[in-house]
């Protein structure tokens, strides 16, 4: 059940973005010929708005279809008045734009749920404090809870690490210790630490760690609002940054997850309940647009830098660069795809 949740989850963020494409292509005059969601044999299909929306057996993606866009024959053409060919250079761009536009859109909606919902995050409550650490030498115990650090109140975990972060000295917190407060000073040292990256790195710290313990983040409407903003923001600079590092080096190529991989965490999310699915839902959504907008051809992107050239120049990429690019895109993303398949199954191998 949870493998079969996790598959009509991708296959739900996979119509969203193609629902982007279809919404914009309709509103600019483009006759768009097959939607469909999976590739692989027809399932079963229908007739509906001129469209044939159809389901195949591999739900592992999709696409739409617009008359006059051959991905197979990129530098086919049709001249028709509702082809993708005859709009101009902005008009295709608005086309494309809209599928990853989309996906930023639902991952929104998705983090606006779950701060309706009231999300569990990490409580500032101390489990161990190491030994001649900043937090030590100022008497911090396990089990405080720290409540207030200099005149900024803490609530979660992360809250409390980024002020410690950001430290310019000495900080005053206030602890909640029993059924009293304690007001104590301490100095965060720059401390060599690992990133989510796996990177070396020096950050302020005070030698303390988390006993786990989570609460419900009670939100108000406006401000789930401003909690989805901050997540979306959030997911897709991490997943800028995952490619960058990728691409660098900094982040080795087995770390690379395929669709095996997608699958998996999302069944996990599914069992841990709807918020966990949601979250994990509006990460790979992010990561669908992010993806989708990288300038390789074959890609959203690739299509897009394309126009953006024929709208600088005033004039159409030679068929054969076209042609040419759009192979080295396939194998580029082809290659990629068995990467992460072959890196999955050697984590499912153990």
């Amino acid at each position: 059940m949870s493998i079969f949740i996790a598959l009509l989850v991708l296959s739900i963020l996979v119509f969203f973005h193609e629902l982007g494409h279809y919404s914009a292509a309709k509103a600019v005059g483009v006759h768009v010929q097959v939607f469909s969601i999976g590739f692989g044999k027809k399932i079963f299909s229908f007739k509906w708005l001129n469209t044939e929306w159809k389901f195949a057996m591999i739900p592992l993606g999709g696409y739409v279809k617009m008359k006059g866009q051959e991905d197979l024959d990129p530098a086919a053409r049709d001249n028709s008045q509702d082809s993708y060919n005859t709009k101009t250079p902005i008009q295709r761009i608005f086309i494309l734009l809209a599928g990853p536009a989309a996906n930023f859109v639902l991952a929104f909606f998705l983090y606006l749920a779950i701060g309706i919902g009231s999300p569990q995050v990490l409580s500032s409550v101390i489990g161990d404090v190491k030994a001649d650490s900043p937090a030590y030498i100022a008497g911090l115990k396990a089990d405080d809870r720290i409540v207030k650090i200099d005149d900024q109140l803490i609530t979660t975990w992360k809250g409390m690490a980024e002020v410690i972060k950001n430290a310019k000295g000495s900080l005053n917190v206030m602890v909640e210790r029993g059924n009293h407060l304690e007001a104590l000073v301490l100095t965060p040292q720059l401390t060599e630490t690992e990133n989510i990256y796996k990177e070396k790195v020096q950050r302020k710290m005070i030698g303390i760690m988390a006993k786990g313990d989570s609460h419900k983040l009670e939100l108000s409407f406006f401000d789930s609002i401003g909690y989805a903003s901050e997540q979306t923001i959030n997911a897709s600079k991490l997943i800028f940054t995952g490619l960058q590092k990728l691409l660098s080096g900094a982040v080795p190529a087995k770390e690379l997850g395929g669709v095996v991989s997608i699958v998996k965490v999302s069944a996990d999310a599914s069992e841990a309940g709807w918020m966990s699915l949601f979250f994990f839902a509006a990460l790979i959504s992010v990561n669908l647009g992010v993806l989708n907008l990288l300038p390789i051809p074959a890609l959203d992107g690739g299509h897009i830098m394309f126009n953006l050239y024929e709208l600088i120049t005033k004039r159409i990429p030679s068929e054969a660069t076209i042609i040419r690019l759009t192979i080295m895109g396939w194998v580029l993303l082809l290659g990629l795809m068995f990467l992460g398949l072959y890196n999955d199954i050697n984590r499912l191998m153990g």
